[in-house]
């Protein structure tokens, strides 16, 4: 696929300008399917960095005091700017992200409701009326209002280099705050594509600004107290370290999890099969809410491992720009070789592949769609996040005991509940140790409006645009 030039210039996007004069420190973005370099863009040094950040700081000063319509009427040229070029969107995140084509589609379709949901909280930004008419409050009357927080800094991850920038770009022009976003390396060019359309559609100088650069200058950004915000999604470890040097930032973070389903005797077998193979296997399990532990009562074990076979053997593999694909390649060969050598520590200890297991196409680091069962809690592929299409399936004799096993993990995101037991779904409501459950569903379910984060290691806060509009904002208190 060809640059859009139409769209993005390969440059960092500071105060509207395309910033970037580097021709030695320098990102190669590769198509993730055939490996080829797509776009070469310098990366920021220490001094654009700042000039991103003071840029920033003055965005916020004039576009904190825009009128909630005039946030709204940003956010619906932005939306419809997006709506008239989502074909090159599209392009872009199956090229540079690996992204199945059809997914991508869903993808740009799911960020134009993210954007209208937006232009619509703009409009229902409220404080409360906070009663005190007792002691030394009587006769007094006192009410808040939410104002924005200030510049935030928001990271996001390669797997929906739109969407989930968008999640936290659209609640922060929502709020009335300023943006310095900063993608991953792996998928830069969605991100400096929205730049340009926020530019082309008029949102104001320094209101959002996309920083490509090195961990050392994202640190800058990180330890400035002058933004206000962090909005970080992305790996455990990374975003506990973040955290813990933000300062005094507020933090909201959201991050992996080894997300289990359980599967009752209740249940459609049929159906549950085929969610659940999706659910584990779509965009390669490259999603942080992709089934990984799946438990499946005892008496219908056999049948369903049957089902689920049949039905991840009818999940399309390869090139994700054919229509119909499901699963197309890892991200990077790093994470491919991580992938395969999980499975090998697996098996060398006991676990059983039940199908896959093994690299599909090194040309393409396309790995195989893999089951695996007689599998132990400290297990790599139990125990921590795998980000592929790897699973592991075991049977359940109590489900009081299966619920005990699913919270001794260290993460806690969502989890799914195949039953038609009402019993079930309120024992597992009140014990699951997660941020979500779904039931007759698979943990991958998530609408954009719906508070969305996890618990334990798997993040701090909730997204979803009002959600984080929230904690985009603060209550400032009126007593007279």
């Amino acid at each position: 696929m060809e640059l859009n030039r139409d769209i993005l210039q390969a440059r960092s996007f500071i105060n509207n300008e395309w910033i970037g004069h580097s021709t030695v420190n320098i990102l190669s973005v590769k198509n993730k399917f055939d490996q080829n370099i797509i776009a070469t863009i310098p990366y920021a040094d220490a001094s654009e960095v700042q000039f991103a950040i003071s840029n920033s700081i003055q965005g916020f000063q004039s576009y904190s005091n825009c009128t909630s319509a005039e946030r709204r009427d940003y956010l619906l040229k932005i939306r419809d700017g997006l709506s008239q070029e989502k074909e090159k969107f599209i392009n872009l995140i199956v090229s540079e992200g690996g992204k199945p084509l059809d997914y991508a589609k869903a993808e740009v379709e799911r960020s134009l409701v993210v954007l209208q949901l937006a232009s619509e909280e703009a409009m229902r930004l409220k404080g409360e009326i906070v009663p005190m008419d007792y002691g030394l409050g009587i006769g007094k009357t006192a009410f808040t209002k939410r104002v924005p927080i200030g510049p935030v800094l928001a990271i996001s991850p390669f797997n929906f280099p739109l969407n989930l920038a968008l999640h936290k770009v659209a609640p922060a022009l929502a709020t009335g705050c300023s943006v310095i976003l900063k993608p991953s390396l792996q998928t830069p060019l969605t991100a400096l594509a929205l730049a340009s359309l926020c530019k082309r559609v008029g949102l104001p100088a320094g209101v959002l600004n996309v920083v490509i650069c090195k961990n050392e200058e994202a640190e800058l950004m990180l330890t400035d107290e002058r933004l206000k915000m962090l909005s970080f999604t992305g790996s455990a470890e990374v975003g506990w370290n973040l955290k813990s040097k933000a300062g005094k930032k507020k933090v909201v973070l959201e991050l992996g999890g080894n997300a289990a389903v359980i599967v009752d005797r209740s249940s459609n077998i049929d159906e549950a099969a085929k969610s659940i193979a999706m659910g584990s296997y779509l965009y390669a399990g490259q999603v942080c809410i992709s089934v990984q532990r799946i438990f499946v009562d005892h008496s219908v074990f056999d049948e369903f491992v049957e089902k689920f076979k049949k039905a991840t053997d009818e999940l399309k593999v390869g090139s994700p720009l054919e229509a119909g694909t499901v699963i197309g390649p890892i991200i990077d060969r790093s994470h491919l070789d991580r992938i395969h050598s999980w499975v090998e520590e697996a098996k060398s200890i006991g676990a059983q592949v039940l199908f896959g297991g093994h690299i599909q196409s090194h040309e393409h680091n396309i790995y195989a769609p893999t089951l695996l069962t007689n599998t132990q809690e400290d297990m790599k592929i139990v125990s921590q996040e795998v980000f592929g299409p790897v699973a592991i399936i075991e049977k359940v004799q109590y489900f009081d005991e299966v619920i005990r096993v699913i919270n001794r993990s260290r993460y806690g995101l969502q989890a799914g509940l195949f039953t038609n037991q009402i019993s079930q779904m309120k024992y597992a409501h009140e014990h699951l140790e997660v941020g979500a459950l779904i039931i007759n569903g698979v943990p991958g379910f998530r609408v954009d409006s719906m508070p969305y984060g996890g618990v334990k290691d798997s993040g701090l806060g909730r997204e979803g645009v009002r959600y984080a509009m929230e904690d985009m904002s603060e209550p400032r208190l009126l007593v007279y």
